[in-house]
């Protein structure tokens, strides 16, 4: 494959996040389809495409022996598949009933949930950003617990599942798209069957154009995260800080005008605490990672 400049991995990766905050429209289109179907059809059609992909690449498939069916990382990648098929249920559900925004805050709070998982589980050291930016989220989260307990399950659940996720994909050396394949691959024997016994009661097959989306729901799944794959690796830690709060962002900016939902004086409260905590956990880590000046010879 030809080198990717920074500029087309900056594209890259801005493609994708952009694409994941527009997720919320493209998962509402699916309707009247429910979770289920909609989880299931993501499963096989992503599981097509990225079998597909991959033997246009022609990498070989010594990975799987290598890599998955192993004593120790099959266990994980189990995990792993379970964690992410219930992500993503609990996402299309919240798009799908009117949790547009409490979903978008799961996001804001996953990546201090990956911090705090990596203090608790590896024995990391918790920086100065992690511990301030924490600490107001946490107090964000708490005001926006004591004005309504309805939809925090959804904001919690999505950014506690999708850290575990993390957790459990740490030590795997598999690509992004290996990873989707052998996922989607674990969730096949449940997803196939299911939409088997759905039959003529699903949406699939009832109107072309509904039928085109739930088969376009495998390249909405794969096509992003193969771009975060291929850009990630070129771009500073920064740069790529700054973009994983473009689809929050979005996804918030969605609930509010085009799904209308209603975002009451305590949970905007609640929410200016956790994007404060945000920033300042962004900005600090960003300052934490950057090399030092270099010093002109003596």
């Amino acid at each position: 494959m030809p080198e990717i400049s920074r500029k087309q991995a900056l594209g890259a990766a801005s493609a994708a996040y952009v694409t994941w905050g527009f997720l919320p429209p493209f998962l509402a289109s699916l309707k009247p389809a429910g979770p289920l179907e909609i989880l299931a059809h993501r499963i096989v059609w992503s599981f097509l495409l990225v079998l597909v992909l991959l033997f246009a690449l022609r990498g070989g498939w010594a990975w799987l022996r290598t890599s998955v069916f192993t004593r120790a990382a099959l266990p994980s990648l189990v995990a792993a598949a379970g964690l992410i098929g219930a992500n993503w249920l609990i996402y299309i559900w919240a798009v799908n009933n009117g949790h547009v925004v409490e979903a978008s805050l799961g996001y804001f709070i996953n990546p201090l949930v990956i911090v705090l998982a990596g203090v608790v589980l590896f024995g990391e050291r918790m920086g100065l950003g992690a511990r301030i930016g924490g600490g107001i989220t946490l107090a964000g989260v708490i005001v926006i617990s004591a004005a309504s307990w309805q939809g925090l399950w959804v904001s919690l659940s999505l950014a506690v599942s999708f850290a575990l996720y993390g957790v459990v994909k740490k030590r795997s050396s598999l690509t992004a798209l290996q990873g989707l394949l052998v996922e989607s691959a674990f969730l096949l024997p449940l997803a196939l069957p299911y939409l088997l016994w759905l039959g003529p009661s699903g949406q699939f097959g009832h109107a072309p154009g509904l039928t085109v989306l739930l088969v376009l729901a495998g390249a909405v799944t794969a096509v992003p995260l193969w771009c975060f794959a291929v850009a990630a690796p070129r771009l500073p830690f920064g740069v790529l800080g700054i973009l994983q709060y473009v689809s929050p962002t979005i996804q918030f900016l969605l609930g509010i005008t085009l799904f209308g939902e209603q975002v009451t004086p305590t949970y905007w409260v609640g929410l200016v605490a956790v994007w404060i905590g945000s920033v300042i956990y962004l900005t600090l880590t960003i300052r934490a990672h950057q090399p030092p000046p270099a010093t002109e010879p003596v």
